[in-house]
């Protein structure tokens, strides 16, 4: 992926180093699955729990902050795919007769506290709507490669994207809607919930993205694709599952299966019109 190609954008926060170090009580991405699924069946939301065992370990670390990770490179990588989200988003809301509000895109270190409340790196890269920002803490990528072995810029570049998916359905007021729906008490979790057609929206919006992209630089190589692919593969609830208790548990699915969130991204990519990423309508996921 030629990604020097792409605008650099201003709207990256450099916050490495501030949070309290990483310890032994670490959660990995393994273990916040079995949180998720456990506390999505006991009646509880999986990020509450998150915060209170990622609490419970910044209370027990007092030493100084970790040591910044993740090179020049990949900060300018990071500002490259960002820069090129936001000329998208922004072509495309213009066509609409729309403004387009860029989100800002925060590194952190270890952990950090956004307007959706505190989170380890545990939890991975996410949008917290309270502040309209995308969280992301850098050693994910060598997380994605070695555990997932998911490797590849374009994997990393379908993962900022999927973020600002969520954003884009912040302005549109998909995800107050969802939010609604879960105050109401209606169970929005389940291999048919609004949760998991909220997040294949999202991958759906970063194939968007993707193909305007494409029709501007030019810069997929071959293996590109697969890259992204193999990504959204590598995160399905299926797999996930799989790898955190040995069976799968659709109930308890969040974000959609692997086969899923491989074809709402492909469906944007092919098409590159929002219009195609209605998820909440789509009688098969």
């Amino acid at each position: 992926m030629r990604w020097r190609k792409a605008r650099s954008s201003d709207n990256v926060i450099d916050a490495r180093g501030r949070g309290g170090r990483r310890g032994g009580g670490k959660l990995t991405l393994g273990g916040v699955a079995i949180v998720v699924v456990v506390g999505l069946l006991m009646g509880e939301d999986p990020l509450q729990i998150l915060g209170k065992l990622a609490g419970q370990a910044l209370t027990q670390q007092s030493a100084p902050s970790a040591a910044i990770t993740g090179s020049d490179e990949e900060v300018a990588f990071v500002k490259a795919i960002l820069g090129d989200t936001e000329d998208t988003w922004q072509a495309l809301f213009s066509a609409n007769g729309q403004r387009y509000p860029e989100p800002k895109l925060v590194l952190f270190s270890g952990q950090v506290q956004s307007a959706c409340g505190f989170a380890s790196a545990a939890v991975g890269p996410f949008y917290c709507p309270g502040d309209r920002r995308v969280y992301l803490d850098l050693q994910f990528f060598s997380e994605m490669a070695t555990r997932f072995r998911a490797a590849g810029d374009f994997a990393q570049a379908y993962v900022i994207a999927h973020e600002v998916g969520h954003h884009v359905q912040t302005v549109l007021g998909i995800s107050s809607k969802v939010q609604q729906a879960r105050q109401r008490g209606q169970r929005v979790e389940g291999d048919n919930g609004l949760l998991v057609r909220q997040e294949l929206q999202a991958d759906c919006f970063a194939g968007v993205w993707a193909h305007h992209a494409q029709a501007r630089h030019q810069w997929l190589e071959p293996g590109d694709i697969d890259e992204a692919l193999n990504a959204a593969h590598a995160i399905g609830d299926d797999t996930l599952q799989r790898q955190a208790q040995g069976r799968v548990v659709p109930d308890a699915f969040t974000h959609g299966t692997a086969a899923q969130r491989q074809h709402w991204f492909g469906q944007g990519f092919q098409h590159g019109q929002p219009s195609q990423c209605d998820t909440f309508s789509a009688q098969r996921l």
